[in-house]
């Protein structure tokens, strides 16, 4: 007590000149107001004028970095502060540690702004979701939203230690064997969320899509980070790997814009070339005057010999994609098809064999084994 007392009767505290120590609580003081006045003008004059603008953006970034900019400038004061005091560096270089943990406050202070400052990211994406049918990217954008975050704070960490003096090269020596340890251990689960990702980016197809691939086939039910569930027409649940589903042709049902009907209409060998054109045209005529028929493509024409019948082939699109409505229309072609061939006296052929056997020798002796043909 008695030594300290002696330093300040000397006009000095631990080696700093009063001085200097008066300046130093001077400048704290200014610095303290210097901050509620740039708070009080940053709230009244700069916020208003984000807020005059079209969109809000930039009323998100500036409310985000308000308390960080306050910080800034209390810190940049403290630097000032260290620069007046001329601290001692024997025994303890104390200048070089109150310059290291300024250093430590300024990386917070911008990992704080970044932090703030994925709101503004996250908001920017959102409006870019909500526009897409699919719901795996509103999933995911929580997911992205806190990967970022916990990436800031982990590189915040990172430049404070290496500010304090010390290194990180052992560090991230170490963390590089564990990640290549934890990305082995997890590599199936990185997979699948990369695939999940890759649904997103091609968008192969939507919740409630008819979708084929490989031997799977169903309506996707619900899109993962891990896996693709597929309601079957058995209505049984199956999982998949979204690594699996992204390296699979899909074929997507739903994205069909008609349905088409391929008929091969057989008729009898009896039929005369003149009931053949007759009922091809007539079937062209049926066609065309179809209502739920589209008109850009359709076909009807003679086509093959067959082994039991002359085929004549119908090749068309409904304009409907609804399965039901498609059976309608087909089942109404057919039924149609079957009036204008009964009425034309065209008998629709079906497989059949016809067997020629020879009858008894002129001499009365059976036929020899094998002469029938």
């Amino acid at each position: 007590m008695l030594e300290n007392f002696t330093q300040y009767f000397d006009g000095s505290l631990w080696g700093i000149g009063l001085g200097r120590v008066a300046a130093a609580f001077g400048m704290l003081i200014l610095i303290l107001i210097c901050k509620k006045v740039f708070a009080h003008l940053y709230e009244r004059i700069l916020l208003p004028l984000t807020e005059k603008t079209a969109n809000h953006y930039d009323d998100l970034l500036l409310r985000g970095v308000k308390k960080p900019a306050e910080l800034l400038i209390l810190i940049l004061g403290l630097f000032v502060v260290v620069q007046i005091l001329q601290l001692p560096s024997e025994p303890l270089n104390a200048e070089r540690f109150a310059y290291s943990l300024l250093k430590v406050l300024i990386t917070f202070d911008i990992a704080w702004a970044l932090f703030n400052s994925v709101t503004l990211l996250e908001v920017y994406l959102g409006r870019l979701v909500r526009k897409t049918e699919s719901e795996l990217d509103d999933h995911l954008l929580p997911f992205v939203r806190k990967s970022l975050r916990v990436f800031i704070i982990l590189m915040a960490v990172l430049m404070a230690i290496q500010n304090l003096g010390y290194s990180i090269s052992g560090l991230l020596a170490s963390l590089g064997i564990g990640g290549l340890a934890v990305a082995l251990a997890a590599k199936d689960t990185l997979a699948n969320v990369f695939g999940s990702i890759m649904i997103i980016l091609d968008r192969p197809f939507h919740i409630g899509d008819w979708v084929k691939a490989g031997e799977l086939e169903g309506t996707v039910e619900e899109v993962g980070f891990r896996s693709t569930k597929i309601r079957t027409f058995a209505k049984t649940l199956i999982s998949v790997p979204n690594s699996v589903i992204t390296n699979m042709a899909v074929d997507n049902f739903s994205r069909m814009p008609k349905r088409r009907i391929k008929l091969t209409i057989g008729v009898t060998y009896e039929s005369t070339p003149a009931q053949m054109r007759e009922a091809v045209a007539q079937i062209r005529t049926l066609l065309q005057n179809h209502p739920a028929i589209d008109q850009e493509f359709l076909l009807v024409n003679f086509t093959d010999f067959g082994a039991s019948s002359l085929d004549i082939l119908v090749y068309c699109f409904t304009t409907t994609t609804v399965w039901g409505e498609y059976l309608e229309a087909r089942e109404d072609v057919c039924l149609q098809i079957m009036e204008r061939l009964e009425a034309l006296g065209l008998e629709i052929a079906f497989p059949s064999r016809s067997v020629y056997l020879r009858g008894q020798q002129d001499d009365g002796l059976p036929a020899p084994a094998g002469a029938a043909a």
